[in-house]
């Protein structure tokens, strides 16, 4: 895992947080769009760039989580390994995706307020030959 790029996000969920099944494991789907904001130097008023898609993926108990928190329009944070992949849209138009593989993920506290629940928690057996930490 050397010499990947990793990004941070900072957007808001595009849809509907899509939670399926890849070989037994648990991924999460979704779209963050984020739209750059500037003050105009001549009329003094904040405008909009254009917005960014970025698709994100979100593996295991990850997954899970985002699929239980996450909601169409809620302010998000994704820090992840970012990967750029081209494909043929139903136009016919070679097209740019920008996926994310999602390491943490949260809400944007900036944006508003947010209430943590720790799942319960799960007993881990350690690996063969080795003592489990106290």
């Amino acid at each position: 895992m050397y010499n990947e790029t990793t990004v941070t996000l900072q957007g808001r969920v595009g849809g509907d947080v899509m939670l399926r099944q890849a070989g037994g494991t648990p991924v999460a789907n979704f779209r963050v769009a984020c739209t750059p904001r500037r003050k105009d130097r001549e009329t003094g008023d904040w405008v909009d760039g254009p917005t960014q898609w970025y698709s994100v993926s979100a593996w295991r108990w990850l997954a899970e989580h985002c699929a239980a928190s996450l909601h169409r329009g809620d302010a998000v944070i994704v820090h992840g390994r970012v990967d750029m992949r081209t494909y043929i849209n139903k136009a016919g138009v070679e097209t740019l995706d920008v996926h994310i593989d999602a390491a943490t993920v949260g809400h944007d506290l900036s944006r508003g307020t947010s209430t943590f629940h720790r799942p319960p928690s799960v007993e881990v057996t350690p690996p063969q030959g080795e003592v489990a930490a106290a």
